[in-house]
């Protein structure tokens, strides 16, 4: 997608503009989802589904993972940062003055309130937290908490260190927040998915299937690797995430202490 086609519409226009292959993208947009989950939602067969994943992962715009709680499963992500540039290029293949970005304003009246969610609350689910926390400030409250509670891990608070965020958190149980209400509940892994309680007032629940890091080790034995990719991705996410709350949010921070009993 880096030259612009004169003879029809850009790759990304073409692919979007089937009504199935766009509501598939619709609903990734939201948070990962297992073909099953996408056909129950679309009414189409499975083998159409599939086909239509196929193409969209082959243009790169969405990608999948295995599930970590079941093998035999598999999540679809939607790349919004690919679909981001992709319709940055259609506009200016249209006209140079559309690539540009208008960034709104709004605030929300009052801070929304997010919960993420994983198995041991000790990597995953506090650098979300946290990285939101530094990306929106007080435009959002934002807690984490876990189903198997366990310390946190060294190397979660060192990848974060890297992107100049002091990690402190002492871990929670999600039963302990289950009376709260969150506008948003977001699980991390497969696992905590099956398992994660409801919450008063119906917030907007979307899932994020994340490997556990801890768990991806690399041919010296070292998990920090898989931390780092991690964080990269957590903070690609939460970007495009902090987009849906009508906030503005502040970057310019080097630092951001998180500390929380």
């Amino acid at each position: 997608m880096s030259t612009v086609e004169t003879s029809g519409p850009p790759p990304f226009v073409r692919l979007a503009s089937d009504p199935l292959r766009w509501r598939l993208m619709r609903e990734l947009a939201h948070g990962d989802r297992r073909v099953r989950e996408l056909v129950d939602v679309v009414g189409q067969p499975q083998n159409l589904v599939s086909y239509h994943l196929r193409k969209l992962r082959s243009a790169e715009l969405v990608t999948a993972r295995r599930s970590s709680f079941d093998g035999r499963d598999t999540y679809y992500h939607l790349d919004l940062r690919q679909c981001a540039d992709a319709l940055a290029f259609a506009g200016n293949a249209l006209h140079p003055g559309l690539a540009s970005t208008i960034v709104d304003g709004r605030r929300s009246v009052s801070p929304v309130k997010v919960l993420f969610v994983c198995t041991g609350n000790s990597g995953r689910s506090p650098m979300a937290e946290a990285l939101l926390r530094h990306r929106a400030g007080p435009a959002v409250e934002v807690f984490s908490a876990g189903s198997r509670p366990k310390p946190l891990h060294p190397n979660a608070v060192r990848a974060l260190a890297e992107r100049g965020i002091t990690l402190s958190h002492e871990p929670v149980h999600v039963d302990g927040l289950r009376r709260r209400r969150f506008h948003w509940v977001i699980s991390l892994c497969d696992r905590v998915r099956e398992v994660c309680p409801e919450f008063p007032g119906h917030p907007r629940v979307i899932h994020w299937s994340l490997p556990d890091p801890a768990r991806e080790a690399d041919d010296t034995g070292e998990t920090y690797p898989a931390f780092r990719r991690l964080a990269g991705e957590l903070d690609s996410r939460i970007e495009y995430l902090t987009a849906s709350f009508g906030v503005p949010i502040d970057t310019g921070n080097s630092q951001d202490e998180v500390t929380r009993a």
